[in-house]
């Protein structure tokens, strides 16, 4: 008799959704990276991974279709056939109306062929581009691992959309998770406030880094980077105000948010997310490493742990990064020792430690 599958639980089906694969690492030139993440109980809440643009996504396929699309919107199809793309779809819409004019119909059909030209360019920079999400879900176990699971997957779907749309990303996809965190006025919720449910809160923090050295991230009430200096040999201090930082993700909902009425806010903001609102953090020198982290780690202000880290670094600078991220890791886990020894184990959390080096 043939033995069953493994059919895994949902915790360890969770774990091994929300871990990095080191197989996904994007290789760029000139940039070295790895990251890694330890749950603090069988499944956590934080969330690490590498999108890998050029392992994920056929860039060479999507570079095609849009030169086709920018032939075809050119192209009217044939007196009474169905409309074959979105072009001939709001053309269609436009001959219904009394202002309808053939010129217009034309300049349509270059603007729309033009925009299929700027996503083939936009795609063409992903060849040389990587990205990483950290999320971070308030709590740690398997109700924080679901909220982190949500993130990952609003993620992935509006990526898709994205490169549909832009060839890129653009702050339009983070601010549309956001909203997926926001909680709303429905009556489901309502009863899910009085029920004692957690409300899902989560940060954020997205980058993508290319092979000069130029870091641009959105950043949504996570722990800010750090940069270590390989020739000074310890953290160096950024410019605070060019570093703009959200609250965490569902927080704060933007003014001219169209369904802003739709939902519960802690804060409104005046607008919605826009390209100055990325971050920008450039590794300068040869041997320069950012390091981001979750607060299971380091939560941005103890001075010890900071110390600590550089101390790390600095000890390991001419080490693979994977090498100095596990020590990091592993001087994370020592804490958790000294915590269990004051009886103070709830101050456990997950922990995540990432690396990228200039090299």
């Amino acid at each position: 008799m043939a033995s069953s599958p493994f059919t895994p639980t949902i915790d360890e089906y969770l774990r091994k959704r929300l871990m990095p694969v080191e197989g996904a690492i994007p290789q760029l030139a000139g940039i070295e990276m790895y990251g890694n993440s330890i749950p603090a109980e069988q499944v956590g809440g934080d969330l690490f991974e590498y999108i890998n643009f050029q392992q994920r996504y056929n860039i060479d396929a999507r570079i095609a279709r849009a030169h086709k699309l920018a032939r075809q919107f050119l192209e009217s199809s044939p007196e009474g056939a169905n409309p074959r793309n979105e072009v001939e779809l709001h053309i269609q819409w436009m001959e219904s109306r009394p202002e309808y004019t053939h010129e217009a119909a034309a300049q349509y059909r270059h603007a729309k062929r033009s925009e299929q030209f700027r996503i083939a360019e936009n795609l063409q920079e992903l060849y040389s581009t990587a990205g990483v999400l950290l999320v971070d879900a308030q709590g740690h176990g398997i109700i924080a691992a679901k909220i982190a699971s949500t993130v990952h997957d609003t993620f992935h779907a509006l990526m898709l959309a994205e490169l549909d749309r832009h060839g890129k990303t653009t702050p339009d996809l983070i601010e549309k998770i956001n909203m997926r965190l926001a909680q709303s006025v429905t009556a489901r919720n309502a009863l899910d406030s009085n029920s004692g449910l957690p409300r899902e809160i989560a940060t954020m923090l997205y980058g993508e880094i290319t092979p000069d050295g130029d870091f641009r991230f959105v950043n949504f009430g996570h722990p800010p980077p750090l940069v270590f200096s390989a020739e000074y040999e310890r953290f160096m201090e950024i410019d605070k105000d060019h570093m703009v930082q959200f609250l965490a993700l569902g927080l704060e909902i933007p003014e001219d948010a169209p369904d802003r009425s739709k939902y519960v806010s802690m804060k409104l903001r005046q607008r919605q997310m826009d390209s100055s609102d990325v971050a920008e953090i450039t590794l300068m020198g040869r041997g320069d490493m950012l390091f981001l982290y979750s607060d299971g780690v380091y939560d941005g202000t103890d001075d010890e742990d900071r110390s600590e880290i550089e101390k790390i670094i600095r000890e390991r600078k001419q080490q693979p990064v994977k090498n100095i991220c596990n020590a990091i890791l592993d001087y994370a886990l020592k804490k958790d020792e000294y915590l269990r020894k004051i009886d103070e184990a709830d101050r456990i959390d997950d922990k995540t430690a990432f690396i990228i080096r200039r090299s």
